[in-house]
């Protein structure tokens, strides 16, 4: 590991408004990301199998609080045509992401993985929410290789208000679980909102440091983008409020290059908020302050506008085709290869 910045070295830089010396940041975090896991970048195939959710989480357009929503589950043949589709690609990762649905059986995604590992053998990223340590480590055996599962905020409180437990249910500490999803040998990623109302220049700072204790694999920032159904969207950040995060390109390429000089040799997307945020050219602000991943979607366009986590997401009404050609543009704009293989985490 590289050695650790100090917090307050850590505060100095989230609240930085000097373009001069964000520049400085900028090539800092760049320059890790080149020691430290090269200039490839690698290239996730994204499939929202689902935009069914049991949770009421304040912050998102797929909440099961947002009725006029039309749901949908692809099928297991539309799923393994994506995989296929992602190997035309030369993609080396599949990433199937779901809202928490319970009806994505267990034995149904344990044969999904099987099945897409055996007919492409792809690295099978999953992102399905909170479930059970025997779920979790029967994907696993089934040959899973990663799972993602943000755990937002390390403010409790703040977590608490924007991601009320189901009813039948007691809340989930997500800390624990992703030590247990590492334990299981996953490649395990997590990551956070940044400009989420509530949330304070000193929480992102501990969960900059809380990236570094848990060792992660993959970290994954974004901005917060407000979607008109949800809670926090008319609720807002609380009025001056001196320390409220703004939700701002900026701020959360700070946060993705601080993470990059924490955590050097994660893997670390160029994520869709920032490419939703800046459509010009968010995608490869991310790629030059210190991201090496991008996640381009290959969800059917009849699924993917549905899957509205936030309104205007970059690329939800392109084919798999145009989103794949648009970031290959932006690589070869910046002039950075497409790397091969899954692009697991460097050793």
């Amino acid at each position: 590991m590289a050695p650790e910045l100090a917090h307050e070295e850590i505060l100095a830089w989230l609240r930085c408004d000097d373009p001069q010396l964000l520049e400085r940041l900028w090539e800092l975090a760049d320059r890790e990301r080149t020691h430290r896991v090269g200039d490839c970048v690698h290239l996730r195939g994204l499939v929202e199998i689902s935009n069914h959710c049991e949770r009421s989480c304040t912050y998102c357009g797929i909440s099961t609080a947002n009725a006029a929503l039309g749901r949908y589950r692809m099928s297991r043949d539309e799923i393994m045509a994506c995989a296929r589709q992602a190997v035309l690609f030369g993609y080396g990762t599949i990433v199937l992401q779901a809202g928490e649905d319970p009806g994505l059986e267990t034995q149904w995604v344990a044969d999904l993985v099987g099945d897409i590992k055996g007919a492409t053998g792809l690295a099978v990223t999953l992102s399905l929410g909170e479930r059970s340590p025997d779920e979790l480590a029967l994907w696993r055996a089934s040959g899973a290789d990663r799972y993602l599962l943000r755990f937002e905020t390390s403010d409790r409180e703040l977590f608490r208000r924007i991601h009320p437990p189901p009813k039948d249910r007691n809340a989930c500490d997500r800390i624990a679980l992703l030590r247990t999803i590492k334990a299981l040998g996953y490649e395990t990623g997590s990551g956070i909102m940044v400009g989420i109302p509530g949330q304070t220049f000193e929480s992102i700072a501990r969960d900059l440091a809380l990236f570094r204790e848990l060792d992660l694999d993959m970290i994954g920032i974004g901005p917060w983008i407000a979607h008109p159904a949800s809670p926090l969207c008319r609720e807002g950040a609380p009025d001056a409020d001196a320390d409220q995060v703004p939700a701002t390109e900026q701020m959360a390429c700070i946060v993705v290059a601080l993470a990059r000089l924490v955590c050097p040799e994660a893997n670390i997307p160029s994520t869709t908020a920032l490419a939703t945020i800046n459509s010009l050219h968010g995608r490869a602000h991310g790629l030059t302050r210190g991201a090496n991943v991008c996640m381009p979607n290959l969800t059917p366009p009849q699924y993917r506008c549905l899957y509205e986590i936030y309104p205007n997401k970059a690329g939800s009404s392109s084919t798999p085709e145009q989103s794949h050609r648009s970031v290959l543009a932006t690589l070869a704009a910046l002039g950075r290869p497409a790397g091969q293989g899954p692009g697991s985490r460097s050793a």
